[in-house]
Order: structure tokens, then C-alpha cells, then sequence
């Protein structure tokens, strides 16, 4: 087990409190309210960050609310006419479609797009660790060595924080963080410039 789960090795040995769920269920009530107060006070540039935050979410949210309404609204469906006379009471329903079927193509063609953006990667060779990482050291005598300098390119998300620097064990310097890279479409043979999402 990895350093610092020592609540999630307690948890597993001796189990939790009894009122573990009601405890959770009431801290997430009041997590609004909290979240709120905090909003409300937060000043600077510390409310610019959370209120870019919350935009985001909002976005997200609007984003994922109107995929669920539009799978239950009804489409009128031209090419499905029925033969012979239709009663009155089934004048309005003629030739309807469920949405689902939209949504679904429009989720189809969406993962086509995403498709067309791999990029063919050859094959890396495994680089050493000393290639990778430049050993500092550390202390009033130099003694100390756990502390490691990235001398390759790396990536870091968006949500990246540096540790304080007492406590940094990899370095990486600001010039060698990319979060961008030139793709190349192979279709239409042109470069763009695109954010990384992740590195496997």
C-alpha cells in the first residue's frame, strides 16, 4: 500500500464508525451552504479562480441537462408515412421518432471526430534514469541526494501545484512543461496546434 492511506488501512482492518454513512450523508448537506459562504466572502484573485471554476461546472452541467432532456423529446419522422386512411386521433403522432436515436448518431459522429485526432506515435525507446533526471543535492554539506531534476520534456495538467520546494522530490523546471503540441491531420495533410489532454 502506498504512503499516507493510513485511514484507508485502518478503515480496512478494524472497519468503520458506525454512524460513518450519516456522518457523510450530513457533511455533504452542509458542503453547499459552506461552498456558498465561501463564495460569497472569497476576495482577489482567489474568487477570479473559484468563479472560473464554478463557470466551468455550470457549463458542464447545462451541457449534460440538455442531453438528458432532448433523449425524451419527439421528432417528426417524414419518411415513416403509413398506407391507407389514418384515424383523426392519430393525425399528430404520424410518423414520430424518439430522440434516442439522434442522440445516439450525434454520439457516433462525435467519437468519429475524436477518432480522426489520433496521432500515429512511434514507438519510444525507454530512456535511463539518469538520461531522465538530474540528482541535486541538498543540505549544508551537499550530503543529502533524494531530490531529482526532470531534464526531459514533461506535461502537467491544468489543475498541476507545485509541492513546497522543501519537499519537492521531482523537479520540473517551467521551461520544460508543455501543454501544448503540433498535430498533424492526416486527411487534411495541415498542423494545429492543440492542448494535450493526458500522457500514457
Amino acid at each position: 500500500m502506498p504512503q499516507n492511506e493510513y485511514i484507508e488501512l485502518h478503515q480496512k482492518r478494524h472497519g468503520m464508525r458506525l454512524d460513518h454513512f450519516e456522518r457523510q450523508r450530513k457533511k455533504e448537506a452542509r458542503a453547499v451552504h459552506r461552498r456558498s459562504h465561501f463564495a460569497q466572502e472569497v476576495r482577489g484573485l482567489r474568487a477570479k479562480l473559484l468563479h472560473k471554476k464554478r463557470h466551468a461546472e455550470k457549463i458542464e452541467m447545462k451541457k449534460t441537462i440538455k442531453m438528458h432532456e432532448e433523449r425524451d423529446k419527439k421528432h417528426k419522422d417524414d419518411g415513416a408515412i403509413p398506407e391507407g386512411a389514418v384515424p383523426a386521433y392519430l393525425m399528430d403522432r404520424e410518423g414520430q421518432s424518439r430522440a434516442k436515436i439522434l442522440s445516439n448518431s450525434l454520439k457516433q459522429k462525435r467519437k468519429e471526430k475524436a477518432g480522426k485526432w489520433d496521432v500515429p506515435i512511434p514507438k519510444v525507446k525507454p530512456l535511463t534514469e539518469d538520461e531522465m533526471f538530474k540528482v541535486l543535492r541538498t543540505g549544508v554539506r551537499r550530503k543529502k541526494a533524494w531530490k531529482r531534476m526532470v531534464n526531459k520534456v514533461t506535461f502537467v495538467g491544468e489543475d498541476f501545484t507545485r509541492k513546497p520546494p522543501k519537499y519537492e522530490r521531482f523537479i520540473r523546471p517551467m521551461a520544460l512543461r508543455f501543454k501544448k503540441a503540433h498535430v498533424v491531420h492526416p486527411e487534411l495533410q495541415a498542423t494545429f496546434c492543440l492542448d494535450i489532454i493526458g500522457v500514457k
